[in-house]
């Protein structure tokens, strides 16, 4: 699949309008390929409720900040299933590595649609919280995208918080 690129060399305030749309495409792109499934684009914002497991990717060097995924533990057990070709009590106990990679994957097909980023730009290894009592602050505040997607009519949520 032929992806869109952007050229780093554009001011900020120029590739800003276009980073919703590559998270979006990143987004689709790695549920295809890591899930053979298709994701279903909201664009009407829905509340994180019910949303208790969240995974996380840094970004460090030439683009600096936070890439999160949050869906429920039905949604994460599915992605495993999925991914891994397993059922029940399995799927159920690889749902933090299945979700963690799918966050990777998104965070790095998102740096690599960026012309310039490629190497100048290291992810963390994946984080993943799960429960829903816990509060999440990043310092990365300059720039923030939220993409709200349906997997199995089950709601994820994907933000990318930048220092730019």
């Amino acid at each position: 699949m032929n992806s869109p690129r952007m050229d780093m060399d554009k001011d900020a305030g120029n590739r800003r309008e276009y980073w919703a749309a590559l998270l979006e495409l990143s987004a689709q792109e790695v549920f295809a390929l890591m899930l053979s499934d298709q994701l279903e684009i909201s664009r009407e914002p829905f509340p994180a409720t019910g949303l208790d497991v969240t995974s996380m990717v840094g970004l460090a060097g030439s683009l600096c900040g936070l890439l999160t995924l949050r869906c429920g533990t039905q949604t994460a057990t599915l992605m495993a299933k999925k991914m891994l070709g397993v059922d029940g009590a399995a799927a159920s106990s690889q749902m933090e590595d299945a979700v963690g990679e799918v966050c990777n994957m998104v965070a790095g097909n998102f740096k690599n649609k960026i012309s310039g980023i490629g190497d100048g730009c290291k992810l963390s290894v994946p984080t993943v919280i799960t429960g829903s009592n816990y509060s999440l602050c990043t310092l990365a505040d300059d720039y923030t995208v939220d993409i709200y997607v349906h997997f199995h009519n089950d709601p994820v949520i994907i933000s990318l918080q930048l220092n730019v």
